[in-house]
Parts: structure tokens; C-alpha cells; sequence
């Protein structure tokens, strides 16, 4: 390796598992976020923030305060833990893979730095009434939280990576290449579930068997499915061309992973239409889906530092 500090993998296990802990925290939030729109509890502690209804801990009297309150304490309890990351990385820099170009500390940093952008986010979310857009946008930093995360997680050594597997830039380019699909599939979803009409717009599944609504919200639906569909057989080419080249073990395996998640979530996708959106399916989708960019995104990561220049810095 060329510098102490820069590249590779590294760290102890101490930041490998505050990684993997913050990444859980910031899965489990976008997942109770979904359950805080679909149970309609948004706005359980009315237009107060950070407090709710004027108390940090509010007296537990309604079940959408309850659920509104809880998703705001995970959100603290994800900002805690990625502070504990950022400081035990600082404390640790000097060691390899810790401090320096490629290393946990930089994830960490910025990590802690998205986390305070979506929280004021979660703030101008409540003092607008729950615009949609500001939702959506909501989303999309948590889910650019969730892939740093990720990150952070691989350069400490976790998700299995010990920078000796190798991959071609093609399965690189190709993992790229489904990271952008499944954000904007992410995206469409989120504005399917929250632009009025767009989520009951096309009846059935795969195809519209009925039209309840045209326009846009129709447009936005219908597009969210085709880019899902892209995406399901973008990753089936993929994960077939990397066992065709023989990649290492863990590109393989992550492959299978992102191919299951998304074959899991077209599943509950077609339950959710047949059974006409029930909330339970719909928080389900979301959790899925999330998954589904999780395991993405990690095949992607994972693919970018087995690239051979990569690979050679670790070991060298």
C-alpha cells in the first residue's frame, strides 16, 4: 500500500460495528418513515419540531403520535451512533484504512454531514404540511445516507470484503449503471406513493387492467414500473455475466443478493395492486425496496474496490 493512512480496507472491529449499527439504524428509519405516511401520522406532533406537541417526550396518548415521536427517536438514535462512527475513526486515523483518501474517516465525515441535511429536512418536511416533494426529497438524502453508510461499512472490513477479490470494469460499470436505475426507480416510487392519485391511478398488475386516473399521476406510475422492470433484468444480466467471467466469490454472491431483493419486491409489488394497497403491503414495499437499493448499491461498492488498481493497492 502506497501511505499509511490512504486506501484499502481497515479500521477494528469496533468501527466495523458501528458501521453495520448505523446502517441499521438508517434502514430501520426509512422503513418507520414509511409507516409514518401510510398510517397518516405525519403530522402527530402537529407543526412542532424538534419537539412534539411542545415536549421532547411527549405524554403517549394517540397511536399517530406514538408512531410520528418513535420514527423522530430512531432518527436521534441514527444520529448518535454515526457520531460515535465519526469519532472512533477519528481517534483511529492513524491506522490503516482509517484516515486519508479511502478511508472510514472521510464516510464517517460525510455520513455526519448528510444526517444534519436530513434533519433540517424532517423539519421544513413538518412546517409544510407534508409536501410531497419535500418528502420525496426527504427520501433521497436518506437513501444517499444509507449508501455512505454502506461505504463505510465496506472500507472497515464488512459486507465480507478483505480487498483480495478481483473484478473487471465491466461488472463495475454495469453495477453503475443499476446504482442510477434503482435511485430513480426510488424516486418514482416515492412520488407514485405520495403525489395524489398517482399510487391507485393503473389497476393490476404487471400491465393496467383499468385507468382510475390519467395525466400525471398515471404517467408517474406507469414509469415507476417500467424502470422497475428495467432494473430487474438489468440485474439478471449482470449477475450472469459476472458468474460467465468468474468473478470472486463475494461480487458473486452480492449479485445473487440484489437479484433476489428485487425479484422479493416485484412479489410484494403484485400483492400490493391485486390487494388494492393495503397499508400493511405498502410499508412492506418500502422496506423491500429499500433493500433493494441497499443491496445495489453494495454491489456496486463492492465491485468498484476489487478493481484490480484497487486491489493491488490493498495488498501491496
Amino acid at each position: 500500500m502506497t501511505r499509511e493512512n490512504g486506501g484499502g480496507h481497515g479500521g477494528t472491529p469496533l468501527l466495523r460495528w458501528l458501521g453495520y449499527l448505523a446502517t441499521l439504524l438508517a434502514f430501520a428509519q426509512i422503513m418507520f418513515g414509511a409507516i409514518v405516511r401510510i398510517t397518516g401520522s405525519g403530522m402527530g406532533c402537529g407543526d412542532h419540531w424538534p419537539t412534539c406537541q411542545g415536549y421532547l417526550i411527549p405524554p403517549f396518548e394517540r397511536p399517530d403520535l406514538m408512531i410520528e415521536v418513535t420514527h423522530r427517536y430512531i432518527a436521534a438514535a441514527v444520529t448518535i451512533a454515526i457520531l460515535a462512527l465519526l469519532a472512533t475513526a477519528y481517534v483511529r486515523r492513524s491506522e490503516r484504512g482509517v484516515g486519508g483518501l479511502g478511508g472510514v474517516l472521510r464516510s464517517a465525515l460525510l455520513a455526519t454531514g448528510l444526517v444534519i441535511v436530513a434533519a433540517v429536512f424532517g423539519g421544513i418536511t413538518v412546517k409544510l404540511s407534508l409536501n410531497p416533494y419535500v418528502i420525496v426529497t426527504h427520501l433521497a438524502i436518506a437513501i444517499t445516507l444509507l449508501a455512505i453508510l454502506s461505504i463505510a461499512v465496506l472500507r472497515a472490513g464488512g459486507w465480507g470484503f478483505d480487498g483480495t477479490g478481483v473484478a473487471s470494469e465491466m461488472t463495475y460499470r454495469g453495477a453503475r449503471a443499476a446504482v442510477i436505475l434503482a435511485f430513480l426507480v426510488l424516486i418514482l416510487g416515492a412520488l407514485t406513493a405520495n403525489v395524489a392519485g398517482a399510487n391507485v391511478s393503473c389497476q393490476g398488475f404487471p400491465w393496467c387492467r383499468s385507468i382510475a386516473l390519467t395525466g400525471s399521476p398515471l404517467y408517474i406510475q406507469v414509469t415507476h414500473r417500467v424502470l422497475a422492470f428495467l432494473l430487474f433484468f438489468h440485474v439478471i444480466g449482470l449477475t450472469v455475466s459476472v458468474h460467465r467471467r468468474r468473478e470472486s466469490p463475494l461480487v458473486r454472491r452480492a449479485a445473487w443478493a440484489a437479484v433476489g431483493a428485487i425479484t422479493l419486491q416485484i412479489v410484494v409489488a403484485a400483492g400490493m395492486v391485486e390487494m388494492h394497497l393495503p397499508p400493511s403491503w405498502r410499508s412492506l414495499h418500502q422496506a423491500v425496496g429499500t433493500l433493494v437499493w441497499l443491496s445495489i448499491f453494495t454491489l456496486a461498492a463492492l465491485a468498484k474496490y476489487s478493481l484490480p488498481e484497487r486491489t493491488s493497492a490493498v495488498v501491496a
